[in-house]
């Protein structure tokens, strides 16, 4: 226990000099949070755009589709917050920097995570969080002690999902360094799929991601779930109810991959 708390410290130390690193240029920081978190709005906006032209989406009413924004928003925000600067690990691996972080006896994606913290996604991180309050008020939710303990794990199993995404994505740089593109295909592009019903997509395309890659498990299935409401595809209720054990199951396997691309990383030039 001791030397776990020794090694907390250690993180805790390096998170503090680069937060205040960040923080010495206090008008460039806010501006960056501030825009950043105007990007997001803009986004959430996008799902109103909608409603006034069609009135319902996937055959949901608006704070239905609300309440599946913003638990995507939140979850993908939150995920981002923790692990989405694990996309600067092709910048690493490229310099060779990324030897320095394997020579010290620290996780090497602990490290990676606290250095290259970004402040500027703490204002997109709170803004998803206040929509997903907003969004749970506005809903007609029947509460019971199961939904209320629900609609608070399912957007930590959202955030885990995310950030799983971002490592396991990050990782093809060992094999691929300019893999940034594709890395982005999954994880932006899956905050947009997750933010609308699935029952508006179709074919395989849907069941791909729904269900193959479990992006339904993000936000469209905890939606029905706290709703109320059958899955209009047809699926059992009990399927809406596994955020949590995909989430882990992205982990083990984002895990699986990271520990792989370690082993066989060879250091810049060779």
């Amino acid at each position: 226990m001791a030397e776990l708390l020794d090694t907390a410290r250690v993180y805790g130390r390096v998170l503090r000099a680069q937060v205040r690193s960040q923080w010495q240029y206090r008008t460039s920081m806010l501006l960056e949070i501030l825009g950043s978190t105007v990007v997001n709005g803009l986004d959430i906006a996008t799902v109103f755009v909608l409603f006034s032209v069609t009135g319902v989406l996937g055959g949901f009413t608006g704070t239905e589709v609300l309440l599946m924004t913003a638990l995507s928003a939140v979850s993908f925000t939150w995920g981002d917050l923790v692990a989405g600067s694990a996309d600067k690990l092709r910048e690493y691996v490229r310099s060779g920097l990324f030897d320095s972080l394997l020579l010290r006896p620290l996780s090497a994606l602990l490290q990676l995570a606290v250095i290259t913290f970004a402040l500027r996604r703490i204002g997109r991180a709170v803004q998803g969080l206040v929509l997903y309050i907003v969004a749970l008020c506005v809903a007609d939710i029947p509460w019971t002690v199961e939904r209320t303990l629900f609609a608070l794990i399912v957007p930590i199993s959202g955030a885990v999902f995310f950030s799983s995404l971002f490592v396991a994505g990050a990782t093809v740089a060992f094999w691929w360094i300019e893999s940034g593109e594709l890395a982005n295909a999954f994880t932006y592009g899956g905050r947009d799929f997750t933010s609308y019903p699935s029952t508006m997509y179709g074919g395989w395309f849907r069941d791909l991601f729904t269900l193959g890659l479990g992006f339904g498990f993000v936000a469209y299935f905890p939606s029905l779930v706290l709703l109320g409401k059958p899955d209009p595809l047809g699926l059992p209720t009990a399927v809406a109810w596994g955020s949590p054990l995909v989430s882990i199951i992205a982990a083990c396997l984002a895990t699986v991959i990271w520990r792989f691309g370690v082993r066989h990383y060879r250091s810049t030039g060779s």
